[in-house]
Formats: C-alpha cells, sequence, structure tokens
C-alpha cells in the first residue's frame, strides 16, 4: 500500500506539468494580438454584481472607472473576443465578462483584460481566474462582496485601503499561488483552511480559529476574510504591497 507521504511527493512532482499544461491549454493564434475598448454605463441600477470568468491570461481588476466598466481588451483571435453583457432588474445591474469557451475550455491565446471599475457604486465582485496572472486592486471600491476563485496561475488579491462598509471576502485556492494583502488601519478577520497546499500568515495575531489585526473590534468597518487552499499556495499578508523596483 503507497504511503500518503509518497502520494504527497508524487502530486507536487506533478503539479508543475499540471500548471503549464494549463497555461499552453487552447489554440494559441500566430497572428497579432487584437486590441479594443469598451465602456459600460451603471444606467438605472443602483448597484451592481459583477462577474469575471477569465480562463487563461493576463488580468487587471482597478478601481477608477466614472462609469461602470472601462475596460481594454487584447486578444489573439476573433473566436476569442471578451463578451461583454450587462442588464439591470429592479434596480440591480449584472454585468458578466467572459471569453467564449468558458469554464476554463479550449480558447485563443494572448488574453489581457485590463478592467476599470466604478468606486462609487455597491458592488458584489466575483473572479473566476483560471491559468495566468491577476492583479485585484479592490481598495477603493465599494464592495461588500467578493469571491476569487483561483486556477493554475498567479493572483495577487490587494484590499489594502480605507474601507467605508464591510467586506466579506471568499478567496478559493487551486494549483497556483496567491497573495492576499488586507488593511492595517481597518478591522481585519481571516480564517483559513489548507487543502493539501501551504497557507501562509504574516502580520495577522491568532484570535481562536481566525487571525485577526490590531484594528479588528475598534475599527466600525470590518474586513472578513474566507481563505480555502488547494494543492497550491496562499499568504495572507498585512499592509501595503512593496514598491516595484
Amino acid at each position: 500500500m503507497e504511503k500518503p507521504l509518497a502520494r504527497f511527493s508524487s502530486l507536487l512532482f506533478f503539479v508543475p506539468f499540471l500548471v503549464v499544461a494549463a497555461c499552453n491549454n487552447g489554440e494559441w493564434d500566430a497572428g497579432p494580438p487584437q486590441t479594443e475598448s469598451e465602456t459600460v454605463k451603471l444606467g438605472e441600477a443602483k448597484s451592481a454584481r459583477v462577474e469575471i470568468d477569465m480562463p487563461a491570461g493576463e488580468l487587471s481588476v482597478v478601481s477608477g472607472a466614472k462609469e461602470l466598466l472601462e475596460a481594454n481588451f487584447s486578444y489573439g483571435s476573433t473566436s476569442s473576443r471578451p463578451q461583454v453583457e450587462y442588464n439591470v432588474s429592479a434596480g440591480r445591474g449584472r454585468l458578466t465578462i467572459r471569453q467564449p469557451g468558458s469554464s476554463h475550455g479550449r480558447h485563443g491565446g494572448r488574453n489581457t483584460w485590463d478592467l476599470h471599475l466604478n468606486n462609487k457604486v455597491p458592488i458584489d465582485l466575483r473572479v473566476d481566474q483560471g491559468a495566468g496572472r491577476a492583479r485585484l486592486t479592490l481598495g477603493g471600491l465599494a464592495l461588500s462582496r467578493l469571491e476569487v476563485k483561483i486556477g493554475a496561475g498567479e493572483t495577487d488579491v490587494d484590499l489594502t485601503g480605507d474601507w467605508k462598509n464591510d467586506l466579506a471576502a471568499s478567496i478559493q485556492g487551486g494549483v497556483g499561488r496567491a497573495t492576499v494583502r488586507l488593511p492595517t488601519d481597518v478591522g481585519v478577520r481571516a480564517s483559513a483552511q489548507g487543502g493539501i497546499g501551504a497557507i501562509h500568515v504574516h502580520g495577522l495575531r491568532r484570535d481562536g480559529d481566525a487571525y485577526v489585526n490590531e484594528a479588528y473590534g475598534k475599527s466600525p468597518v470590518t474586513v472578513k476574510v474566507e481563505v480555502k487552499g488547494g494543492i497550491g499556495e496562499i499568504n495572507l499578508e498585512l499592509g501595503e504591497a512593496p514598491p516595484s523596483v
């Protein structure tokens, strides 16, 4: 009978090949990338649900849009052109941004999405990232709910900043590596459940079955983060990201 440690070692040996396979899954085009911009107006909505489904590529989400969404897309072929859909019902908007062939099936390559969201409109945000890199700088947004599902890539979720309202965030790990940066001046309570991979916590202190910062229980606003590990690595870090050199 194979020992658990042997099975774990075999899995770790296999993971790099799984990541490479995921990053190269698809129909990589030889032609030059196509680029376009798109703007989505809020309309009659008072709040919005935003869903982003990117099977592979580079994703950036930041605040600062005057409208609900201001986006720049770069993609490899017409068949991989992102689909943007928006509708409003009972004062609530629903915006979906996805790639043909989702969920995480075959797709065109060389995808880069640069998305700017409105920082005044209450938003529930869901991000489903497959292979590639994602940088989610969300501190300036009026988020109340955040869901992030990580596949085989590298993801940086930056929640630092001055939050005006409570936030409930759920981070589900996959094969890749994720770093979640948390604020110092706003109360933080983070719970972490490990999978096979590792979960590292920096700058937070243990409080029962969770981790908190010094502002927890003192500030009127609380950022609650629930992390579920996968095969890869998840880092919970307190404070701003280091400056780029």
